[in-house]
């Protein structure tokens, strides 16, 4: 089982959406029981909360129900997941000072490194935008998801211990 958590600061828009459009796509995969996902925030500001509710709105638009529940990161989620996946720099720098040892570092990326389309070096937080900012955050994380998805397929393949190459 490979076990993927996305990061962001809060975890009520961009992760929680990541963690839910990657769910949609391992189901439409046929990898549910290959493929493990949840989502964290670097704050626990917004812990035991759903999505910010225009997320949800956005989301739902799309065929995504998002219904977890808002959690901060732990250390434990260093040792229980594969792939940590942060959505700007802010949440990698965060990221690598929360990680316990160098060893759990090296799990850590960054969401854009998957797009395949979008040219993008972040997941901009749309909490304070428009709704043109939640819609931009769903097309990139659905071409981030897509290409993660690819890579991990890849790396099964390959049954290497390093899930996918940092470059």
């Amino acid at each position: 089982m490979i076990k993927i958590l996305f990061v962001c600061l809060g975890n009520i828009c961009r992760s929680s959406s990541a963690e839910e459009i990657m769910r949609t796509y391992i189901k439409r995969a046929g990898m549910e029981h290959e493929i493990e996902v949840d989502s964290a925030g670097i704050l626990s500001y917004h812990k035991g909360e759903l999505p910010d509710e225009r997320m949800r709105a956005h989301a739902i638009r799309r065929g995504y129900n998002l219904t977890h529940l808002s959690r901060p990161v732990l250390t434990e989620d260093f040792y229980n997941f594969d792939l940590i996946i942060g959505m700007d720099d802010r949440n990698i720098a965060d990221l690598h000072e929360k990680a316990p040892d160098l060893a759990t570092i090296h799990k850590v990326f960054r969401m854009a490194e998957f797009c395949r389309k979008n040219q993008v070096d972040y997941v901009p937080d749309p909490y304070y935008g428009g709704s043109q900012g939640f819609e931009n955050v769903l097309d990139i994380l659905e071409d981030a998801c897509e290409g993660l998805l690819e890579g991990v397929k890849a790396w099964k393949s390959r049954g290497t211990e390093q899930p996918i190459n940092k470059e």
